[in-house]
């Protein structure tokens, strides 16, 4: 049930000039598609799919799926039978069947204010078709995945496009990974190219890119043959060379056709990979397919942003995580938008970067992390009054729940009291938005994700799997797949069913506690599982730890998280040392455990919350009073 009228919390209606135009202008349209995505949810997708080309019509219904793990393998399937290609509906489409040729997709802003460019629709599709036809001629095929390992600059938009176009698989890594973290996700996914770049500047440091990619390369060359043949493409110079395996990306794109016919591709057919945190350690490689995420995130992007045709859209994040693939490059291009590529940081060469870039730009609608204005809170509104904000419309937040206090900040200095903030929560394994308000249809309470968006319908379970009515608090689960939900991990269809099905079978387990209030309304509260949510990136307890004990003086060591005023959580490490071994200031960097103390007592003690409760479990209850002893304060 969601009720809106009389509450007693403090609320943020829509500015009726929003309410105007607006695709969703009030909450009872919300209502009534919401309900027509569950009651028909056959109709609700099949007029969104009405707006994309398909080479041949889906012969299955818009969605089919099981979600129970007792009476069969987990499987979702949306327009089983038709095929399409993503790279055509998000851009040939738009240049050729609605004349968006010459419209700006992206203004890139580079690292340093003097680096800037404008790319239109049509110059974005002949680089992506240069670049298909680069990766064809070196023997990429419909299916092989290709690793790319690049800064947030255009190159990157046209490599996975270009996958995309071709049929390939894209993995992105995050160009801020090790070379451990980069080779373990090319090994994975088994690539058979990899495009990087020399370097990149972040703020004034320095990233060798190109020297973590060959130290990546050398470690899985030493363990696999199918990375013997691995290229890498390059888009500036001076950086160590193996003609041997190296292309540089100017030299092959020069000569490159600037038109590739697309490869047409069954609807179930995967798009991406993308690698998140498990609580095992290893990575997951969450796998995408093309028909449902190109519904979901176009779909969300139209109606969470509000999306117009002269909006200047902005998301700060990285196209490394999965809000960069949904929210940069899909679901904007798939609405024909014009969007903001940024490669620098808030606070570089300035702390009013951001604020300055909105103003050269006339940015309508700012998608950010909470762990970004919390930061920029720091130095105050003076910043902010030497731009001109008037532009903004719709204010985003995105990564983790943000606090009210940085959400009132957010309200006020940078929207001046006139913009929503749609405070959005999903995850890579999602595809999209999944509890979200809509900016003119939804009154807001701050640090709230208020509603599930169009054919997501979710429900609290307590921990015998129970559900729960009205106010209630425990696991946030979802009953039925949207199409835009993962398919698999990849290479390891159990582990997909143990992660997310298994604990609760007929629902899909986000591994969040969620709170519901008396309105109807969502609340995040934080992970059920070990997993940290560190500056909006989830972080695995067991990779950490694995990390700490192999230090030689470490014996055990266990992790848990705690608030922090920046980062939204932060690491808080209990380590026990062999025998003989000093405690140093060296060893608090490497954080974790002390005895077999559950983490329940161990988040608590992080936290400094002296009423533990019951404690019989323990083999040594005296161990609490020795921690809370030793407990540090210097994470705070």
């Amino acid at each position: 049930t969601m009720v809106v009228t009389e509450s007693q919390d403090k609320m943020y209606y829509p500015p009726d000039d929003l309410k105007r135009d607006a695709h969703v202008p009030d909450f009872n349209s919300y209502l009534a598609l919401y309900r027509k995505s569950l009651e028909n949810p056959e109709a609700f997708w099949k007029e969104v799919a009405d707006d994309f080309f398909w080479k041949k019509p889906a012969t299955g219904p818009m969605l089919q799926y099981n979600f129970d793990v007792t009476i069969g393998n987990i499987y979702v399937k949306c327009m089983e039978g038709a095929k399409t290609n993503m790279c055509y509906n998000v851009l040939d489409r738009l240049v050729r069947e609605r004349n968006l040729g010459e419209k700006v997709a992206y203004y890139w802003e580079g690292n340093s204010p003097d680096h800037h460019m404008a790319i239109t629709y049509s110059q974005l599709l002949s680089q992506v078709c240069r670049c298909a036809n680069v990766l064809k001629k070196m023997g990429v095929k419909k299916g092989d995945r290709v690793s790319i390992y690049l800064p947030m600059i255009p190159e990157l938009v046209y490599t996975m496009l270009a996958c995309a176009r071709i049929g390939a698989v894209h993995s992105i890594v995050f160009a801020g990974f090790s070379s451990e973290s980069l080779c373990e996700r090319i090994m994975d996914a088994q690539s058979s190219v990899l495009v990087t770049a020399d370097g990149v500047y972040r703020g004034e440091k320095l990233i060798n890119l190109k020297q973590i990619a060959d130290e990546a390369l050398e470690k899985s060359n030493i363990m696999t043959d199918f990375m013997s043949g691995i290229c890498s493409l390059f888009w500036c110079v001076q950086t160590p060379w193996d003609s041997e395996c190296d292309v540089w990306w100017e030299e092959v794109m020069r000569d490159s056709p600037e038109e590739c016919e697309p490869e047409w591709l069954d609807a179930e057919d995967p798009l991406f990979i993308l690698y998140t945190s498990g609580s095992t350690g290893k990575p997951k490689g969450v796998l995408h397919t093309v028909a449902g995420y190109l519904l979901y995130t176009s779909l969300t992007f139209k109606y969470v942003f509000d999306h117009h045709h002269d909006d200047v859209y902005w998301c700060t994040a990285d196209i490394g995580w999965i809000t960069g693939h949904s929210y940069i490059t899909y679901g904007p291009l798939a609405n024909g938008a014009t969007s903001v590529l940024f490669e620098g940081i808030p606070v570089h060469p300035h702390v009013g970067r951001f604020w300055e870039i909105i103003e050269k730009y006339k940015v309508t609608k700012f998608y950010t992390a909470p762990t970004a204005i919390r930061l920029l809170m720091k130095y105050g509104r003076e910043p902010l009054q030497k731009y001109d904000l008037s532009s903004l419309r719709i204010l985003g937040t995105v990564g983790e729940p943000i606090n009210p206090e940085a959400w009132q900040w957010y309200h006020e200095a940078v929207g001046k009291g006139r913009c929503p903030v749609v405070d959005t929560f999903w995850q890579t394994e999602t595809g999209g938005h999944v509890l979200t308000p809509l900016p003119a249809a939804t009154p807001l309470k701050p640090g709230s994700a208020t509603f599930p968006f169009f054919g997501v319908e979710p429900t609290i379970l307590n921990e015998h799997g129970e559900e729960l009515e009205g106010e209630a608090e425990g696991y946030l689960v979802f009953r039925r797949p949207w199409p835009g939900i993962m398919r698999t991990v990849y290479r390891n269809h159990e582990r997909f069913e143990n992660s997310y099905f298994k604990k609760f079978p007929g629902f899909y387990v986000t591994g969040d506690g969620c709170r519901r209030d008396k309105d109807g309304y969502y609340w995040i509260t934080g992970r059920t599982d070990d997993m940290l949510n560190v500056s909006g990136h989830l972080m695995s307890t067991a990779e950490v730890e694995a990390a700490l004990t192999e230090h030689p003086a470490v014996a055990e060591a266990a992790v848990v998280s705690r608030p922090h005023k920046v980062k939204g959580e932060c690491l808080y490490c209990f380590v026990s040392l062999k025998d003989s071994r000093e405690f140093t200031h060296t060893l608090v960097e490497e954080l974790k455990r002390l005895g077999k103390i559950m983490r329940r007592i161990l988040r608590q003690i992080a936290r400094n919350e002296k009423d533990l409760g019951d404690l019989s479990t323990l083999a040594d209850p005296k161990v609490v009073e020795e921690l809370f002893s030793q407990r540090c304060e210097a994470a705070a």
